[in-house]
Parts: structure tokens; C-alpha cells; sequence
């Protein structure tokens, strides 16, 4: 049993819950991949991940679905924190424009995502991703359907 009530909690409320306590102890694909909260406000969440052998593509690089998943994670979260306790979203689209490659040695990606729009049925956001060096390895578009009752 968890120390507070997370259906009780906005969206802002839990993701800041999360960042602050780092609940390693909860399964999620932020924990598996290493993800780790830099930012969370209102329309704007950041994260970010260091790269590893087991991201690798058969080329060798990261392979694309990680850049993919860390875009998802930061847009769905950044519309999360547009909501209010109870409600819950699900990503109808995920729109992703990969730019280049990035090494599985350690790098740390940051993924990047702000609300375009928040409305009672769906959500937009826009993001990125970048290395180490600030270069755009690749940015994407999110549209959320916004699902009420769920939590």
C-alpha cells in the first residue's frame, strides 16, 4: 500500500509525487528504461535517460523505439499535468521525426514535452529529444484522447 492517495491527486500533484519520491519500487517503463524526472509544471514535463548496450539497434545505435518511448513519456506526461484528479488519457497518435543516431555508451538523452492545446476531449503536445551536445536526435506530436472518471 502506497503512502498517499495517487487517485486522489491532479495530474501536476502526481508527477511531482513521482519525481520527488522516485518510487523505484512501482513497475513502470520509466523504471525500466532509467528515466528520471528533471522538470515537471504545468503543460511542460522533461526527462531524461542514459543510454546503454541494451538499447541498441542491429546497426548498433539507439535503436529508434527508445527516442519513440521517451517522446511519448514526456508528451503524456505534460498533458498529465494538465489534469485534474480522477482523469485519466490515452495517446491516439504519436508522431515521430528521427534526425540522428545517438551512441548506447552512457549518453544521456533529454526528452522534452510541452501541451499545444488541452481540451476537455483531447490534448496536443509537441517535443524533442537531444544528446549531450544539445543536437536534436529526433522530435515528435502527440494527440491524447482525454478519458474522464478513470483516474
Amino acid at each position: 500500500m502506497l503512502p498517499v492517495d495517487l487517485a486522489g491527486m491532479s495530474g501536476l500533484d502526481l508527477l511531482r509525487w513521482v519525481q520527488t519520491e522516485r518510487p523505484d519500487h512501482i513497475p513502470s517503463i520509466g523504471r525500466l528504461l532509467g528515466m528520471r524526472m528533471e522538470t515537471v509544471e504545468h503543460g511542460h514535463v522533461v526527462l531524461s535517460l542514459a543510454t546503454r548496450p541494451d538499447f541498441a539497434n542491429p546497426l548498433g545505435t539507439v535503436h529508434g523505439g527508445i527516442a519513440a518511448t521517451l517522446l511519448d513519456s514526456a508528451l503524456g506526461s505534460a498533458v498529465h499535468t494538465t489534469l485534474p484528479a480522477g482523469v485519466g488519457y490515452t495517446t491516439l497518435e504519436l508522431k515521430v521525426n528521427y534526425i540522428r543516431s545517438a551512441g548506447t555508451d552512457g549518453e544521456v538523452l533529454t526528452g522534452e514535452g510541452t501541451v499545444v492545446h488541452a481540451g476537455r476531449r483531447t490534448a496536443t503536445a509537441e517535443g524533442r529529444v537531444v544528446d549531450s551536445r544539445g543536437k536534436l536526435v529526433a522530435h515528435a506530436s502527440t494527440t491524447c484522447l482525454i478519458l474522464p472518471g478513470t483516474g
